[in-house]
């Protein structure tokens, strides 16, 4: 990969993670105005789907190994 491909990569790690943030603010703030619990839970699932994606982002691009690496 090149710098720029890297660069997308971080710019979508970013939203993903500003998403996340997003996502843990409504929780409180639903929480704080007794909100409907099944509204809480759908952002809380959310929250942790977002934070799944954002570590399997990493995982698949940065500690990747490429195919021709794995053989001999």
């Amino acid at each position: 990969m090149n710098e720029a491909h890297f660069a997308e990569i971080e710019k979508t790690l970013l939203y993903v993670s500003e998403a996340r943030k997003r996502a843990e603010k409504a929780i409180k703030e639903l929480r704080r105005d007794d909100a409907e619990p099944h509204l809480v839970a759908a952002l809380a699932d959310a929250e942790r789907e977002l934070e799944l994606l954002g570590r399997t982002l990493m995982q698949k691009t940065y500690f990747a190994v490429p195919k021709e690496q794995l053989s001999l």
